[in-house]
């Protein structure tokens, strides 16, 4: 049974409010038990191919419900948000969704370390554990970027699941402040592979959230090396979690766990890629960027996978109000639109052919683009700019008179 919000709107007048999604968002909570069907299925076949079952799930099931189901533009009314905002039920899943992603990583590593398998089966589970501590990131944005301690906390501690400890500090306070900007290496270039951005991406984090928690450490005069460094919290939890399963089941975790890790930040970059995939925020007379609004987010607001992440997908309200929480995040009208939820679109940009195919045209046909190259976040290299525009000219899309 959903639960009635009752408030009052600026002109006074009664607001009712039913969540028909309240008890829907648990399968957010649940997702990351998604290996424990492959374990399953492998007990009951005692073929090792099923241990991928997961993947199929992930990248097949998922995108075939968003497409049956489609989406949901339902917003709660802005008069009944603060009590959504304060009802605690709503972040306690986040909060249950943490242990969680302990149990998934162990839960695998345990059926690995016990069960005789082939090289390949090895790998292949140890990309099905990543996939799902990629998860465990989502998890850890929500919780990173309230401004509770517990949050923070438990941000930290399934971060250090992936070993990607410096999120919080990379994300909050670097990408958000420069998204859709050539300066930030979190935002995807028009023209740019995936392969192409994780080279940028994955140092340029790592550097740049060590530059940041440096710069906060010598404001309160603290030492980097220190317990007061977040990032280093969460690294010294991933030591004792992975040291720990190498330990308990010998060294087939090296190669497994060194997989899991990397497949886990492979699909943080894979989020990052599609969601702010060409879009520029303009520059002002005083050489700042303007402040970010939500034509700066590709935007999804199919039903399944929304619900098993949170509400990620709703990303341009997210990065126009970040403090907001998943189950208060808005649909607006004329925003960029992904044609799929992520677990559709992610396969997509792994073929870079078929990406720019279907997203450059979206991109150029943005009302705030219409065609014009110089509102877009295109890529860097001169060869690759001027082909472009060759092409774009070519094809007869209309360009900026200065750049043609």
């Amino acid at each position: 049974m959903t639960k009635l919000y009752l408030s009052a709107d600026s002109d006074d007048q009664r607001v009712e409010y039913r969540d028909r999604k309240r008890w829907w968002w648990l399968l957010s909570v649940v997702f990351p038990l998604l290996p424990f069907t492959g374990m399953a299925l492998h007990a009951a076949t005692g073929h090792e191919i099923a241990l991928g079952f997961p993947l199929l799930i992930s990248y097949g099931l998922m995108p075939l419900l968003d497409a049956l189901i489609g989406e949901d533009q339902n917003n709660p009314p802005e008069a009944v948000v603060p009590q959504l905002e304060q009802e605690r039920y709503y972040r306690w899943l986040t909060w249950a969704t943490v242990p969680l992603h302990f149990v998934a990583l162990v839960g695998c590593a345990w059926w690995v370390g016990t069960h005789s398998l082939s090289w390949w089966a090895i790998l292949m589970f140890a990309y099905v554990a990543g996939t799902d501590s990629g998860l465990g990131i989502n998890t850890g944005h929500e919780l990173g970027h309230k401004n509770t301690k517990i949050e923070q906390w438990l941000a930290r501690l399934v971060l250090a699941v992936p070993a990607y400890g410096h999120f919080t500090v990379e994300h909050g306070r670097g990408h958000h402040r420069s998204v859709s900007t050539p300066e930030d290496h979190a935002s995807s270039r028009m023209g740019e592979s995936i392969y192409r951005f994780a080279c940028r991406e994955l140092p340029g984090g790592i550097r740049r959230a060590w530059r940041l928690e440096s710069e906060r450490l010598a404001l309160e005069k603290k030492p980097v090396w220190s317990v007061h460094n977040t990032m280093l919290q969460s690294y010294a939890v991933t030591a004792v979690l992975q040291l720990g399963l190498i330990l308990a089941f010998g060294w087939v975790m090296v190669p497994f766990l060194a997989v899991h890790n990397v497949v886990a930040w492979w699909q943080l970059t894979s989020a990052n890629y599609v969601e702010h995939y060409g879009l520029l925020r303009d520059r002002l007379p005083n050489g700042k960027y303007e402040t970010p609004k939500p034509h700066h987010s590709w935007n999804t607001n199919h039903l399944v996978t929304n619900l098993a992440l949170f509400h990620l997908q709703r990303h341009s309200d997210h990065h126009a109000y970040p403090l907001r929480r998943y189950q208060s995040l808005r649909h607006f009208e004329d925003l960029p639109q992904l044609p799929s939820g992520y677990f559709g679109m992610f396969p997509l940009s792994y073929v870079p052919a078929l990406w720019f195919r279907v997203m450059d045209p979206r991109l150029l046909a943005l009302p705030h683009v219409n065609g014009d190259l110089s509102r877009v976040n295109i890529d860097q290299r001169p060869a690759r700019r001027a082909a472009l525009y060759a092409r774009y000219a070519k094809t007869g899309t209309p360009l900026n008179p200065s750049h043609a």
